[in-house]
This record gives C-alpha cells, sequence and structure tokens, in this order.
C-alpha cells in the first residue's frame, strides 16, 4: 500500500467518523425521550425507511437528520437539466471552471430544498405534544438553520472526500448510514417474538434471495457489449503509425442508479397525492380501489415503477452517449466498425445496439428494484433496503474496490489474479 493510498483512506474513515458522530448531536429545543417514544411507535414504514437513509439521525432527531439526500436530490436535477438545457451544457465543456459553476449550481439547490424539508420537520415535531419545549417562530428558525447547515456541511464533507480521499464521496456517506443501521434491521428481522413477525423460514428465503440479488447486480453491473474497432494505417506529423485493432465498450447499465431513484421519487409523489386527496375527497367504491394500488407494493405502484425505470433509462443513457458524436470521433481518429461504413453508418449501427442494451438494462434495473418490494410486502419482513438501495450499496462498493485497485503500486496491482 502506498503512502498515497494510506493518506487518502486515512481521509476517508475520518470524514466518516465526523459524519456519525453528526448523527449523534440533539437538534436543540426537543425532549429526545418524547420523539424517541414517539418514532418507535412509527418506525415500521416510511419513518423507518427514511431513519436508515439519514443513518440513525432521525431516531434520534439530530442535526444530520435529512441527511445527504438533499444534495442527492440537487445533483439529480442538475444532471437531467443539462439533458433539457443547452447553456447548462455548454457550461459543462467550460472544463474546471465550469465543473465549478454547476457545483455551486447544486449547493444552491441543496439549500432550498433543505431549507423547505427542515421547516417541515419543525411543523411536525411542534404538532406532536411533548416533544418540542418551546414551540414558535425562533424554534423553527433554529431548527431550519441547524438541519439545513447539517445537510450542506455533509455535501462539503462528500465533495471532500471525493476529491482527497478514496471513493465517491456522496456513495461512501450514504453507504455508512446504511452499514450502522443494519445491525438494527438484522435484530428487528430475527426478533420472533414481536407480534405479526413471519417465522424464521420466510426471513432465511428473504435473506437468501438478497444475497443472489447482490450477486446479480454486481454481474450486471460489470458486463458490458465490446465493439470491434479497427484503426487504419494514418500519418501523424513525421510519423507513421501502423493500423491497429482495438474494441469500444458499451456498458450495459450505462444509466446507473438515477432511473431508479427517479422511478421511486415519482411513486411515492403518487402514493402522497392519494393520500393528500383523500383528505379532501371522500373516494368512491372504484376510486378507493385505485387508491389502495398505488400503495408501497401494490400491483398498480410496481407498474408505474417498471414503466418509470425504462422510460429513464432510456432518457438518461440518451443524455450520456451520442452515437453521431461517437461515429464522428471514430473517423476523426481513422477508426471503423469491420463491415459497416464510417459516418451516418456507424452512427445507425451504433443507436441500434445501444437501444437494445439498454432494453436490457432498463429491464435488469426494474426487476432489482420491484423483486425486493414484492418480497417485503408479502413477507411482512421488517426489512427497509429495497432494491435502489441495494444498487446503491453495492455500487459504492465496488466503485471503492476500483479506485483502491487504481491507487496501488503497479507490481502488486499485477501479481492480483
Amino acid at each position: 500500500m502506498t503512502s498515497e493510498l494510506r493518506r487518502r483512506i486515512g481521509f476517508t474513515l475520518g470524514a466518516l467518523l465526523v459524519y456519525r458522530l453528526g448523527t449523534f448531536i440533539p437538534l436543540p429545543g426537543i425532549d429526545a425521550s418524547a420523539w424517541d417514544m414517539i418514532f418507535r411507535t412509527q418506525a415500521g414504514g416510511v419513518l423507518g425507511m427514511l431513519n436508515v437513509y439519514a443513518g440513525g439521525g432521525i431516531h434520534r432527531m439530530a442535526v444530520f437528520a435529512l441527511g445527504i439526500t438533499p444534495y442527492l436530490t440537487a445533483a439529480i436535477l442538475l444532471q437531467l437539466a443539462t439533458i433539457v438545457s443547452p447553456a447548462l451544457r455548454a457550461r459543462l465543456r467550460q472544463g474546471e471552471r465550469g465543473r465549478e459553476i454547476v457545483i455551486a449550481y447544486t449547493r444552491y439547490l441543496t439549500l432550498v430544498l433543505a431549507s423547505f424539508q427542515a421547516y417541515g420537520v419543525a411543523i411536525g415535531l411542534e404538532g406532536v405534544t411533548g416533544v418540542v419545549a418551546d414551540p414558535g417562530g425562533l424554534f423553527r428558525v433554529s431548527t431550519v438553520l441547524t438541519l439545513a447547515g447539517g445537510t450542506l456541511f455533509l455535501a462539503w464533507l462528500s465533495e471532500q472526500i471525493t476529491w482527497r480521499g478514496i471513493g465517491n464521496g456522496l456513495a461512501l456517506i450514504l453507504l455508512a448510514g446504511f452499514v450502522t443501521e443494519l445491525p438494527g434491521v438484522i435484530a428487528d428481522m430475527l426478533d420472533l417474538r414481536r407480534p405479526g413477525t413471519p417465522l424464521s423460514g420466510p426471513l432465511v428465503a428473504v435473506v437468501a434471495i438478497a444475497i443472489v440479488i447482490v450477486g446479480f447486480i454486481v454481474f450486471m453491473e460489470r458486463a458490458q457489449r465490446r465493439l470491434s474497432v479497427t484503426y487504419a494505417e494514418r500519418k501523424v506529423g513525421d510519423r507513421l503509425l501502423a493500423g491497429r485493432s482495438s474494441y469500444l465498450p458499451l456498458k450495459l447499465n450505462a444509466a446507473g442508479v438515477i432511473p431508479t431513484i427517479l422511478a421511486s421519487w415519482l411513486a411515492i409523489l403518487a402514493s402522497l397525492s392519494m393520500v393528500v386527496l383523500a383528505m379532501f375527497v371522500t373516494f368512491s367504491v372504484e376510486q378507493g380501489w385505485w387508491a389502495d394500488q398505488l400503495g408501497q407494493g401494490r400491483p398498480l405502484n410496481l407498474i408505474l415503477h417498471v414503466v418509470f425505470i425504462m422510460l429513464f433509462a432510456f432518457v438518461y443513457t440518451a443524455s450520456v452517449f451520442d452515437p453521431e458524436e461517437a461515429a464522428e470521433n471514430l473517423r476523426n481518429y481513422g477508426g471503423f466498425i469491420p463491415g459497416i461504413e464510417p459516418g451516418e453508418r456507424t452512427a445507425a449501427h451504433l443507436d441500434g445496439i445501444l437501444s437494445r442494451i439498454t432494453l436490457v438494462g432498463g429491464a435488469y434495473l426494474a426487476l432489482v428494484s420491484v423483486m425486493p418490494e414484492i418480497l417485503l410486502f408479502y413477507a411482512r419482513v421488517p426489512f427497509y433496503f429495497g432494491g435502489t438501495t441495494l444498487l446503491m450499496v453495492v455500487c459504492a462498493i465496488m466503485d471503492l474496490e476500483t479506485q483502491v485497485r487504481a491507487h496501488a503500486p503497479i507490481g502488486q496491482e499485477g501479481s492480483r489474479p
């Protein structure tokens, strides 16, 4: 292990320790014991799932209770904006300066999202009897400043990990939250004394299936379609470069985890809209059936999930890989796909292949996302790690392994099997 790699690993561990300590610093002005009692009565639903994302910060109502999710949301929204905004795409092409501007936009949007969420948390806490010691304007302002400031600090910390540490900082902070809450989740699964908890047989089956899904994710994330490319002999200055053969790698899942995240958001939004509508409108029998089908794990919810994932997989893949640009780059460097005429024919060939592998990649994302939801809903297991969470965790670990290998000494790397 090189000194550079040790320094990066040490910085990363120190940053994650700071994050972990922040999940234990309580929010000012609340009764922690009263909130703990309320949380335990509601921890079996969405609140428990959000607590896992926040690394336990919601259970303890800590300064990092919002976690890094607002920053993740802002980053994805900015990426989507670059698809439809030529101005943002031009910014990104400006190199380091353009990247810094886009990062600044992400931070501003993070501040707005975190402030709105923090204000909602303050209003919600005031609505619960006995939790807030002195409700009012001062508590709301302090809560917004504390929670929004905590999220901005985590955003900065994640950027420092990415630049000075090892791995993707945002993914590692999410991973740290999942890992630290995993023992408690497993303990809930194995607590057979709780009323309504399934028997050990279904639990073992769910764990076994989760392991299979993890293996499937690793296999599919490494899958590529390699296109043979031949480079013709060409002259550069006074040198004559000989022809050579290579390949163009096309990742099976070029869109990454973004389609599943967006689909989850839209599915949750559809469910919440029905809940809010039910507060003001009395549903008929038919309308009540539709509202029930939009619930988590229900058929209509799963169908919408799959449709959204497939749609976003194609849209996002199209934004990160342009067949016409790839074909033009190949021609400029004297490359061509054997049997395919350079130019438009090559672009059409690449577009057809990309469409087919994106169809497979989208189906893989849909399967990984929907399968755990079906198991958790019908097996009634108190297990909060859905398909999107598993995908994010596995991808973060794979990225970390890749970066560790990249910083390893050349001789040591070459000795690996």
